[in-house]
């Protein structure tokens, strides 16, 4: 039996501002694509829409950085107006060099700057900084629960995000937030081909998916935040992105 899945880049779909209707600019985007959304279809959101549509912006003209910051900035070469905000939405630093500064989230994700980006965000006499929704796991049920109450279709939601990886060049999305599907499936007890019993094998299906749909988002001006993937057909559950981030004590390099 063939399997396949498609991934398509939503068109039309507008900068966002902070309070916009997500949903109302889904439908939109939708209808511009001349796509219906069936049940069991997958939406990834970029993290921009959904950070934006939130207001999590920062002003870096309205901060004032602490002396840990500021001795931290000169060693890493960033504003430390900057490093404050990263600070704030961090738990821990973990690594930092020249122009390289690599925390653990208040989320539990361990990459770059805690997420927070100066791309793609309009030309402003404010020096605006955009953070990572406060809990992307609760923002992607809302729109998942909202779709279903407007729509009546039973879609799944993954919110993805640009990450780098600490032993390759470049980087690739991974979910930072989903709902209606289990991100991470585990395979161990399960048979191979050939019978053997698979010992350590888990598949991360969000990041997976979040990085098929990244790759027609792009990183520049595509202007293609929301991609749509169908085909697979996804078991129901409950579980969140929390399940893919592996504790500290299970990381060999902290």
């Amino acid at each position: 039996m063939t399997r396949s899945m498609t991934v398509t880049a939503l068109q039309g779909v507008p900068p966002v501002q902070p309070g916009d209707n997500l949903i109302d600019i889904i439908q939109m985007a939708s209808d511009e694509s001349n796509i219906t959304l069936l049940d069991n279809d997958i939406l990834v959101l970029a993290q921009k829409v959904v950070s934006k549509a939130e207001g999590r912006y920062i002003d870096l003209a309205q901060v004032t950085p602490s002396e840990t910051s500021t001795e931290l900035a000169a060693k890493v070469d960033k504003d430390p107006r900057l490093v404050e905000v990263i600070l704030g939405e961090s738990e821990e630093v973990v690594r930092y060099r020249d122009k390289v500064l690599i925390v653990q989230h208040k989320l539990g994700f361990v990459h770059a700057n805690a997420g927070i980006d100066q791309s793609n965000l309009p030309d402003s006499d404010r020096e605006l900084v955009l953070l990572l929704p406060e809990d992307p796991d609760a923002s992607a049920l809302t729109l998942k629960k909202k779709l279903f109450e407007l729509m009546g279709v039973n879609v799944n939601i993954i919110i993805n995000d640009s990450f780098g990886r600490a032993w390759r060049h470049g980087s690739t999305g991974i979910a930072i937030g989903s709902a209606g599907f289990a991100p991470l499936s585990d395979l161990r007890g399960k048979k191979d081909l050939f019978g053997r019993e698979l010992a350590i094998t888990q598949v991360a299906i969000a990041d997976e998916l979040a990085a098929a749909a990244s790759l027609l988002m792009g990183q520049a001006d595509e202007g293609t935040p929301i991609v749509l993937i169908r085909g697979l057909d996804l078991a129901s559950s409950d579980d969140n992105i929390s399940c893919l981030i592996r504790p500290k004590t299970e990381d060999l390099f902290r």
